[in-house]
């Protein structure tokens, strides 16, 4: 149990059981035994074991097995007077641990000074039990790590939310389910690398802390950097580094990243966050949405073993291709206008008043239309579509399409109902790119504090040359999200953002 779950008074309970566990430390350091071992004699982890007994009873099913030193924590114990039965756990199983007094001899009293939630190491022969369970007979038992405060009741799991998140080791100890999910998480992120390892794309390393965050809209977390007393930003985007590498000869790379941005936290928002992003020169957007079929087709089979997985009630389908609706059609279809008729802040601010959506302080065009097509077309987006062709006003680094100059060759991937990938054919025209930059600086000074930078040093780069290129944003949060059926994004993190106590 964890404190909260403690009856009667929690607090006392809890240093009682404490104060016993410590007790019992001590009778082993009396008897000689230190309770914190600096290292084990494991030869197999169980899972391994498991195998091994399982391949020896095909060749010699009457025999026992080998000899096998295994090491857990202590998931349930039993001590029937003479004889005991431990279940030990590691992250690869489980097995029985059958222990005798007449095996044991002297060692025998020391499995008095043992509770659960210890870590265990056991040694000797593989068996079945009577009842037909794979063991390991003990002739040897040692502590390697004395627990001085009790697991979470596996039984019933851990069900304070506040705790499974918090205290996430004692989520992992109980829930099974969510370590399986943590781990499905890996594998996601290991098959995105795969994918792009397979696709010829280069994985850097880019700083975290910049002089400027930039590429993306987002309000950055500030730092102060000693050595050279100055300020710094924790970045926001992984774009303008990974296009320099673009302008310096790199035609395909990528970066899976950690981002911070000072922002809400929610079901889909955690201030610090996974972003994949990849850069392709000689690309544009289609070539782009056309990997990110691939892509998601590839890791939904490899994770899952299909194109389809659960969502909520139903399933995704991310067997290419995806749907494709330009922005301009998807606002005429779900909100009855072209939004290219509404060219004003005012404008706007009138049209998200007729649809119900609440319109945010000190916002300029660009976000007020975000905010209407987030309550009134996104939610409609369930099954796999990119959303094509965005306002210049809200997609500073991408270029212009060219049949209308107010809109960008963009593309959002939107699953589920929310976004989970970002596109751009990128905008390679330093004096474009300056230009628009300074209208964001106008933004910024207007109030909105979410909108981009000036990177003085990335415009130089563009001035060197940056060929056509197809850049990508996609959340790795979201995409465990989707591929595990996770309505929250703290379920597939490990240490979510959580208020300080």
């Amino acid at each position: 149990m964890t404190e909260s779950q403690q009856p009667g008074s929690d607090t006392r309970y809890l240093r009682e059981i404490i104060s016993e566990r410590q007790a019992k430390a001590d009778t082993l350091r009396t008897a000689g035994v230190d309770p914190y071992p600096p290292r084990t004699g494991r030869t197999h982890p169980i899972g391994e074991a498991l195998e091994v007994f399982r391949a020896h009873e095909q060749t010699s099913p009457e025999a026992d097995g080998p000899d096998v030193i295994v090491a857990g924590r202590i998931a349930a114990l039993r001590n029937m007077g003479r004889i005991a039965f431990v279940d030990l756990q590691d992250d690869t199983g489980q097995i029985q641990i059958l222990a005798s007094k007449r095996a044991l001899g002297e060692a025998w009293k020391l499995l008095d000074a043992f509770d659960l939630g210890d870590f265990l190491e056991a040694s000797g022969p593989l068996i079945r039990s009577r009842r037909g369970e794979i063991s390991v007979q003990a002739n040897a038992v040692a502590m390697l790590s004395k627990a001085l405060r009790p697991p979470p009741e596996k039984y019933h799991g851990l069900q304070d939310i506040e705790t499974r998140y918090r205290q996430r080791y004692l989520d992992l100890i109980a829930n099974d389910e969510a370590k399986e999910l943590l781990r499905t998480r890996s594998r996601i992120v290991s098959a995105m690398r795969r994918f792009m390892d397979d696709r010829g794309f280069l994985e850097v390393e880019t700083p975290v802390l910049q002089s400027e965050a930039g590429g993306a809209a987002a309000r950055p977390f500030l730092t102060h950097l000693n050595a050279l007393d100055e300020p710094r930003q924790l970045r926001i985007a992984l774009e303008l580094h990974l296009k320099r590498l673009i302008v310096g000869g790199f035609d395909r790379v990528y970066e899976i990243g950690r981002i911070f941005r000072n922002e809400g936290i929610g079901n889909r928002w955690n201030p610090e966050f996974t972003m994949l992003e990849s850069y392709e020169a000689y690309a544009d957007y289609h070539g782009v949405a056309e990997m990110v079929e691939a892509a998601l087709a590839y890791i939904a089979t490899e994770v899952t073993g299909s194109m389809c997985v659960p969502w909520g009630d139903g399933e995704i389908d991310f067997t290419p291709p995806f749907a494709r609706v330009t922005m301009v059609d998807a606002v005429k279809q779900h909100v009855g206008v072209d939004f290219r008729d509404y060219p004003t802040i005012e404008a706007m601010e009138g049209l998200l008043r007729e649809n119900g959506v609440a319109i945010p302080p000190d916002a300029g065009w660009g976000k007020l239309f975000d905010e209407l097509v987030s309550e009134r077309v996104e939610p409609h987006l369930q099954q796999p579509t990119f959303l094509l062709d965005y306002p210049l006003a809200i997609s500073p680094l991408a270029k212009r399409t060219e049949y209308d100059e107010t809109l960008v060759e963009r593309f959002e991937l939107f699953v589920g109902g929310w976004e989970l990938a970002n596109a751009y054919t990128e905008l390679n025209d330093p004096v474009d790119q300056r230009q628009r930059f300074e209208e964001q600086l106008r933004l910024k000074d207007a109030g909105d504090d979410e909108a981009e930078l000036l990177d003085e040093d990335f415009i130089i780069a563009l001035e060197h040359g940056m060929p056509p290129t197809g850049g990508l944003g996609m959340g790795m949060d979201r995409l465990a999200m989707l591929m595990t059926n996770s309505q929250s994004i703290r379920d597939v993190i490990l240490f979510p953002l959580m208020r300080k106590l």
